[in-house]
Order: C-alpha cells, then structure tokens, then sequence
C-alpha cells in the first residue's frame, strides 16, 4: 500500500466536465495536485469523477483552503469544468432548498410579466441590481409589483406556457434526491402563482413564496407583507431542518443571487449555481457550467443512480 492510499480519506474532489471531456489525462493531474489522493473513483465516465484525499493534518482543510484548492484544480482543468471540495463524510443531504428563478428555471418571472406591459427591459435591470446586491430586495420587489398593477392575473399561466423552461437536470435532481429519503422545498422571492406550478412539475415536496394581491382577475400592484426574502430563505432552512430533526450537514441549498446568500451559508452543503459573482466567491461550493445533475455528483451520485 502506498502512503497515499495509508491515511483515512477524508475529504473528495469531484469533477465534473462536459460531456466526454473529461480524461484519464486530466484526472492524474488533479491527482498530483491534491494531498495523500487515491485512486480517482468515476461517477459518469468522461463527465464527472471523484478524487478522494487527506490534507495533512485533516483538519486543515477549512473553507476558504478549500476553496483555494477548488480554484486552483479549476485552473488545472480548463475553463469549463466545475470543482467541488468538501469532506467526504455525509456528502448524501436529507434536506434540499432552491431557488426557482435562474436557478430551476432559466427565466426571472417578474420579468417576464413586465414583458407584457412593455417594461421588461426595465423591470430586469432592477432584477439584476437587486440579484448581484447593489439594492435592497424588498423595495426592489414592491417596484416592480406595483409596474405589474392591473395585469390579468391569467397572463401568468400564459407565461409560465410559453416563456418558462425548467433548467436541464431539474427534475433528475430533486427526483432521485426524493427517491434516496430527501425532503425538497422550492423557495423563491417570486410568487406563489408561479412556485406552485413549477414545484409540482419538478416534483418539490413543498414550495414557499411571495403572494401576489389580486383585485378580482388583475394584479392590484402589491404584495403579501412580509415580503419572503433573503431573511425568510434562511429561516426557512432552519425551520425544516428542526421539524425533520437534521443536523445542519445533512442539508443542502443552491441559488444564483445576493438574497439566496443567507440560505447558502446556513446550508451544510450550499452551492452557488450559474451565480452573480458575489454569491459564487462567498459559496462553499460554485457550478458555473455544469447543469443541475451537477449537484447529484457532488454528493456522490453516480449516473447510473438518477432517477428516470
């Protein structure tokens, strides 16, 4: 046995490659790169292994070496893979939270209404600065509701028809976490009008939002206070971790922007996915390429284990 292969594995890096890109080749460099590192192990061949190790003294490796490392294996690879570190114990969660807009779906709703009152351009340049952080969400949120004032509140069935696409691997990865015991809540800053459709077609256990007012089949312009954001995100995390009785690193969360960061650091595992560049550099863990099956390989899922 080499030295290696002597020490308890007790962390792993996963990679995860477009399709067919990654090699035998690039996992040895990774290898090389990465403390006491076994055998690579493949979850998707020529798409995602991992790379078990042990950082000398283990419990050096904190989040930000991690990090680091993560960074520097990115660099090693190429542009368009995505790294993961983390310890090995408990990669499988019990508890999964996610953002809807950007992240299980490719669109941000409130800015597909404004497409309807010829406001979209406008209504998504405050989306954007109030994502990245530049604004507070909640005021942000009341102004663009109140530009949404008089809509027929069937446009959004409309939209949700015609302009909304789930993010590929969606249903794949809240599928298969359910089918392993997960329990899966969709959580948005958006409205209920939209979450409850979009979490029974991925197949959420629940979904939490923001509800819009209605005077009679139109939008009236506002919403349901208090406003569920950045604050409610976490608290909802907690919330479902104490009712299912789980310790914090059975749980994971993902999202793309700055009212996501809170549920992302609360998360044993939170992922920073297709994200504003504030949310991914504050992350445990970033996929900035790979689709949502990503986060079944981080926690270990091999292909031949998603859900159908």
């Amino acid at each position: 046995m080499t030295q290696s292969a002597s020490r308890t594995e007790t962390y792993v890096a996963t990679l995860i490659a477009p399709e067919g890109r990654l090699d035998d080749a690039l996992l040895s460099r990774a290898r090389a790169a990465l403390p006491a590192a076994a055998e690579p192990r493949w979850l998707a061949p020529g798409t995602a292994a991992d790379i078990p190790f042990s950082p000398d003294p283990p419990a050096g490796q904190s989040l930000v070496a991690r990090q680091d490392l993560a960074g520097r294996l990115r660099a090693e690879a190429g542009d368009s893979f995505d790294v993961v570190v983390q310890p090995q114990a408990g990669r499988r969660k019990q508890l999964f939270l996610a953002d809807m807009d950007s992240t299980m779906i490719a669109q941000e709703c409130i800015d597909e209404l404004a497409a309807y009152v010829g406001l979209k351009d406008h209504v998504a340049a405050i989306t954007e600065r109030a994502m990245r952080g530049e604004i507070a969400f909640e005021p942000a949120l009341r102004e663009r509701v109140a530009l949404l004032k008089d809509l027929p509140v069937a446009t959004v069935g409309e939209v949700i028809e015609k302009h909304i696409t789930l993010t590929p691997g969606a249903r794949t990865l809240v599928q298969t976490m359910r089918a392993n015991g997960a329990f899966t809540c969709l959580v948005s800053g958006g409205f209920t009008l939209f979450t409850e459709v979009i979490a029974a077609t991925i197949g959420f256990n629940e979904t939490r939002a923001n509800t819009l007012v209605l005077a009679g089949d139109r939008l009236a312009g506002t919403v349901v206070e208090p406003i569920f954001g950045r604050d409610a995100k976490r608290a909802a995390l907690i919330e479902l971790r104490g009712r299912l009785g789980l310790e914090a690193d059975a749980t994971l969360a993902t999202g793309d922007g700055a009212n996501d960061l809170d549920m992302i650091a609360e998360a044993g595992l939170g992922v920073a996915f297709h994200a504003k560049p504030a949310v991914a550099q504050a992350a445990a863990a970033r996929i900035d390429h790979g689709d949502l099956t990503a986060l079944l390989y981080i926690q270990g899922y091999r292909r031949d284990e998603f859900a159908a």
